[in-house]
């Protein structure tokens, strides 16, 4: 295919603004508001009729899901600043999406008022609700409470049911989040400054360093899930060994007083 066939075929996808804007989806109002914020590029002009390509459509497009995210047009203009083509934009949304990305993939499950009365006993007192409600475990509804986690709903009812007070397992469970937060802070720290750093200086990432720091981050993140796993373990090695031996010592102080 020569440049001449190639023009020709670029044009037969070329939009008018009325075009473009319902394809995207988009009022011309908003598209010409964009483009008075620099976040679409100047259009092809043929006389006084500007002509608009597939790169613009899917530069709507990929506004339209940051917005979807929760940016901000100027957190959009910046991060489209930030890239000097297409692509490089691309790569720095996969790069958001790769570090923003969901830790749990916990399962909601929803009790009614009989179910936990059944599961719980007097163990579901105002106190242990309001608990349940403060660490952000629980909502409670009309017809009964949804818990945030179904393996965590279940390891509570199994303490419980072993005898375990559920006032005592809302209180470990607080004691746990205080710890966890603080390993998550040591995990996102490390990876801040040593990983991630180019993120905060001013000047723009290299051509694909984006893509590359995607790849990193993914990696990355099971190899924290496994440290915290490895370390927690060996904590629980040495600490059931130190207590054992405890009660080992205390039952031989009592044989000898006896």
């Amino acid at each position: 295919m020569d440049k001449v066939e190639a023009a020709a075929q670029d044009r037969q996808h070329e939009f008018r603004v009325e075009e473009l804007a319902k394809a995207a989806g988009i009022t011309t109002r908003t598209l010409r508001f964009y483009r008075e914020r620099k976040l679409l590029q100047p259009p092809r002009k043929e006389g006084r009729i500007a002509w608009y390509g597939e790169a613009h459509l899917a530069r709507l497009r990929m506004i339209a899901e940051l917005l979807d995210r929760g940016h901000t047009l100027g957190g959009i203009a910046e991060l489209i600043g930030a890239g000097e083509s297409g692509r490089d934009v691309a790569e720095l949304i996969g790069l958001e999406a790769a570090i923003v990305a969901p830790w749990s993939d916990e399962t909601p499950v929803h009790l009614d008022w009989d179910e936990l009365k059944a599961t719980l006993g007097d163990q579901l007192t105002e106190e242990n609700t309001a608990e349940s409600i403060d660490q952000g475990f629980i909502t409670v509804e009309e017809d009964g409470i949804t818990h945030v986690s179904r393996r965590l709903m279940d390891a509570t009812t199994a303490l419980v049911a072993e005898g375990v007070p559920l006032s005592a397992v809302l209180e470990a469970s607080r004691q746990t989040q205080e710890h966890v937060t603080a390993i998550a802070e040591i995990f996102t720290s490390v990876v801040r400054e040593h990983l991630l750093g180019a993120l905060t200086a001013d000047t723009p990432l290299p051509p694909g360093e984006a893509a590359r720091l995607t790849e990193q981050v993914l990696r990355i993140r099971p190899l924290a899930r496994t440290v915290t796993d490895a370390q927690f373990a060996l904590a629980m090695d040495r600490r059931v060994h130190t207590e054992y031996d405890e009660l080992l010592r205390q039952r031989m102080e009592q044989r000898e007083d006896d």
